[in-house]
């Protein structure tokens, strides 16, 4: 086992330091590319893995924002879905952040969505307690509908806050 084998067994963060040195001297026949390439395989998993996080938890607020909104607010006057629309506004940043990050996730939306979206079905379901045939079995919303920031689904769109 090599030295930088060792170190990235024992001390990540001084593996990669390491590798960077080596990276920017031209060193190239010293890196460890085995654990090299294994690390740049994984950060696209983990930016994949958010991406799909990120859609489940949006697509699901949104999904429970227009089949459950008009029952709990016709229940309770003062209910505005607040804790909702923070959620969506949330994923909604933190979504297009990742995005501009790493532009190639863009050509894995559609993808990514349909992953999400049974999930999200799922979800909505247990936190409702609305039947899971309540929801199409296929996303209802388009990629511009997850990114507007304007759009919320049925006639319950929030108003702004002055």
């Amino acid at each position: 086992m090599s030295e930088l084998s060792t170190l990235y067994q024992t001390d990540y963060s001084a593996w990669a330091l390491r590798h960077a040195e080596l990276l920017r001297a031209g060193r190239y026949a010293e890196l460890d590319l085995e654990h090299l390439l294994e690390e740049l395989s994984d950060m696209s998993k983990s930016d994949r893995r958010e991406l799909e996080s990120r859609l489940l938890i949006l697509l699901a607020h949104l999904l429970k924002w227009e089949y459950q909104y008009a029952m709990l607010s016709a229940r309770w006057r003062e209910f505005k879905g607040d804790s909702w629309r923070e959620t969506i506004i949330e994923q909604r940043m933190r979504l297009a952040k990742l995005l501009k990050q790493s532009l190639g996730l863009k050509t894995l939306l559609p993808e990514a969505i349909t992953a999400a979206y049974a999930d999200a079905m799922q979800l909505a379901s247990d936190e409702t307690g609305l039947a899971l045939d309540t929801f199409p079995s296929d996303c209802p919303y388009t990629l511009e509908d997850l990114l507007d920031k304007s759009y919320y689904p049925g006639s319950h769109a929030p108003t702004s806050r002055s």
